[in-house]
């Protein structure tokens, strides 16, 4: 026996033509949203740099643009541009001039509203995030590590190593998430196997993940040839990451006393995200700059039982700094979230998520996450959900069709032999 969608299959090159005619009035009806498709000019790479740090060395050639999805990941609006909104919602504060933002609920995933979602944007420090989610997984937080004058010696943002000075893992990931340290990056790189073999887990870390939109071209977050994410991307990777009671731990802390060596004594480390401070409910988060990236932010906060988080790229200081509009921004979530609004899109893994190999620190179980339907039937169905309802309506509409069509010619029909018989009998 045929399963429905063996039937529908058989249908399609029925409906092919009904499909055609109607396209225009769907056309139409959706045509804002089409012509923001039409503009997304960040869809494949981020804007062209400003400087030179991703000219690549010489004797190598940049990487190509990551391919973009044939159908838009976590939904058919995260394939829009522009503002992302439920129906009936208010725009969000004037202030957010972000070029991409995210507004995600922490616990379900569900994307409350969103701006250009999937454009590519750099990350700049915002993917220590994903740093952090490979060291989380494959080191003890016990280890002690030496520092190399080469880990010392970094392009800063530094939290202040010393070469030669012993770290624990968990100290050099209080250094990288609290105050940036690209010297703590590149400590932690280089117990991972150096930088081309961390870049290279990092990126298989965010393909299994299910961020495709994301490629580390440095593990501190400066710009480097094909650097790219997106503010869908990082949700996803921050929703992962606060699943990790280390990394969770690690950004939601206020200050260490951070170990000196040698002649250096030990000094505080504060956590450079503001809204720690003063943002009530905050849980915390991460911040990042570079000349090409701009201004990057993600962060968390509860309140009421509800959590949320937002990711905003390529923003600038003005006319507030950007840590304050991200709070702007979680304010404008709460209150949208207290309508209970239906999502504009949902965070989704990829089928097995990221594989821990045994570590304490275990990944969001995908067979219980929220988002795991709408990641599978994307896995076993490249047509979509959407595209299978269509096809469907379409196809009653057509039977509907054939049914009236055949009345009315049986009705023509009967009324004909209905006129003749009596004028045969005339003759």
């Amino acid at each position: 026996m045929r399963s429905p969608r063996d039937l529908v299959l058989i249908m399609v090159s029925a409906i092919l033509a009904a499909v055609t005619v109607l396209a225009p009035a769907a056309g139409a009806q959706d045509g804002p949203r089409a012509a923001q498709k039409q503009n997304c000019t960040d869809r494949t790479a981020p804007p062209p740099p400003v400087d030179t740090s991703e000219v690549p060395k010489p004797g190598q050639k940049a990487p190509e643009a990551l391919p973009v999805p044939a159908t838009p990941i976590g939904g058919d609006r995260m394939g829009e541009c522009g503002l992302v909104l439920p129906r009936g919602a208010d725009d969000p504060p004037a202030v957010i001039n972000s070029a991409s933002w995210v507004l995600q609920d922490l616990d379900t995933g569900e994307i409350l509203a969103a701006k250009d979602p999937h454009a590519r944007q750099r990350p700049a420090s915002l993917i220590k995030v994903l740093l952090a989610l490979v060291a989380v997984n494959e080191l003890d937080p016990a280890r002690v590590i030496t520092a190399s004058p080469e880990d010392a010696d970094q392009e800063c943002t530094c939290v202040g190593l010393v070469a030669g000075g012993q770290y624990t893992v968990e100290q050099l990931l209080q250094g990288l998430l609290m105050h940036s340290g690209n010297d703590a990056a590149h400590a932690l790189a280089t117990t991972l196997g150096g930088v081309p073999a961390t870049l290279e887990k990092m990126n298989s870390a965010a393909a299994k993940i299910g961020a495709m939109d994301t490629r580390a071209a440095t593990p501190s977050g400066l710009d480097g040839p094909g650097m790219s994410s997106s503010a869908y991307d990082l949700s996803l990777i921050f929703h992962y990451a606060m699943k990790q009671p280390t990394f969770a731990k690690t950004v939601g802390t206020k200050q260490v006393q951070f170990p000196g060596w040698g002649d250096k004594p030990a000094f505080p480390v504060y956590n450079d995200n503001k809204l720690l401070s003063i943002y009530d409910g905050f849980l915390g988060g991460k911040t990042g700059f570079t000349d090409d990236a701009r201004h990057t932010y993600l962060g968390a906060a509860q309140r009421q039982g509800k959590r949320l988080a937002v990711v905003t790229l390529r923003g600038e200081q003005k006319p507030m700094r950007v840590t304050d509009q991200a709070g702007k921004l979680l304010d404008y979530g709460f209150e949208l979230a207290a309508k209970k609004p239906q999502p504009v899109g949902q965070l989704t893994y990829r089928e097995g998520g990221l594989q821990t190999g045994g570590s304490p620190q275990a990944g969001p179980d995908v067979k219980n996450d929220p988002a795991k339907t709408a990641a599978t039937m994307s896995e076993e169905d490249p047509f979509g959900t959407t595209g299978w309802i269509i096809t469907l309506v379409v196809a009653v509409i057509i039977i509907a069709g054939f049914v009236l069509g055949h009345r009315r010619k049986r009705a023509a029909l009967l009324a004909e032999q209905t006129d003749v018989l009596p004028r045969v009998r005339d003759y």
